[in-house]
């Protein structure tokens, strides 16, 4: 079990859970994760740190979400998030502040509740995968269960 799990468990919310054989040596978590599990990478979000002056708070850290076959648009969430400029956070940083570690990184079940911003191209599907909280656990559920749970705003974050 984890705190990812655990979140959904305790708001009552419907999810599956995926688990595959991680590879360490696997380039990309994301796309590791879809390929294993014969989904196509536009359902695949990750979870991303990201660090800015946010709500005029120097440094704060904040969750972006994008699918895995796209990169964020730093500019498009430091607008969603109503500051000038964002960049990712130090590893260190993230992990701290979410209690999972890089390529677990789930959007629930965090240490500290962030400012969540959720790519608007999840709302085209019925469900979406995301980390469960460790390497090899995919959670699938409603985009709008995740936004509502983790209080997300939802902007065009994804990079063309």
């Amino acid at each position: 079990m984890t705190p990812a799990i655990d979140a959904l468990k305790k708001a009552g919310i419907q999810y599956k859970l995926h688990e595959y054989s991680h590879d360490a040596q696997a380039p990309s978590y994301g796309e590791e994760a879809a390929n294993c599990l014969n989904v196509e990478a536009e359902r695949v979000f990750k979870t991303l740190v990201i660090s800015g002056d946010i709500n005029d708070n120097s440094k704060q850290l904040a969750i972006a979400i994008v699918p895995v076959s796209h990169q964020l648009d730093l500019k498009a969430v430091a607008k969603s998030l109503k500051t000038k400029k964002t960049c990712m956070a130090e590893v260190t940083a993230a992990q701290n502040a979410t209690g999972y570690i890089l390529g677990g990184i789930s959007p629930l079940g965090q240490k500290k509740r962030l400012p969540f911003t959720l790519d608007s191209s999840a709302e085209q599907y019925g469900t979406i995968f995301v980390s469960g909280g460790k390497r090899g656990l995919e959670i699938e559920l409603d985009p709008r269960d995740l936004s509502k749970l983790c209080s997300a705003t939802t902007a065009d974050i994804k990079a063309n």
